[in-house]
């Protein structure tokens, strides 16, 4: 396994970051449905209003979450561009590892059939055991 960290996080990375936090999958669940006030995100999580808006700052620096102000209301609504860019990371690695299991599952196929045939013949070098009468 690669030790690899970058100085600065890819933003593919920030999108994960954020989404590991599953409060910030509830605000974003929540906001897949529909531009969001701060008020309306905050009303069925039990923290405070300045921790939720915290929790959006992280979601905005992700760039899954933008919002804007408009008097004194502030609207969230989802980014999907970083939704787009980490559906297509998965689907590579879904991808890859579909045709390693598609390889593995041939060579077991493989390996099946060559089993059947070398379990009815001895190992070479092995020795036989005589009846005992």
């Amino acid at each position: 396994m690669l030790n690899y960290q970058a100085a600065t996080p890819a933003p593919l990375d920030l999108a994960f970051q954020a989404l590991a936090d599953p409060t910030r999958r509830v605000m974003v669940e929540r906001l897949s449905q529909g531009p969001a006030s701060v008020s309306e995100l905050a009303r069925p999580l039990d923290m405070t209003l300045s921790a939720v808006v915290q929790h959006l700052a992280v979601l905005e620096a992700s760039g899954l979450v933008r919002s804007e102000k408009v008097g004194r209301v502030r609207t969230c609504r989802i980014e999907p561009q970083m939704f787009t860019a980490a559906e297509r990371w998965l689907s590579e690695r879904r991808a890859s590892w579909e045709r390693r299991f598609d390889r593995l599952g041939a060579f077991l196929a493989e390996t099946e059939v060559d089993d059947s045939s070398v379990a009815s013949s001895p190992a070479p070098g092995a020795r036989r055991r005589r009846k005992k009468t």
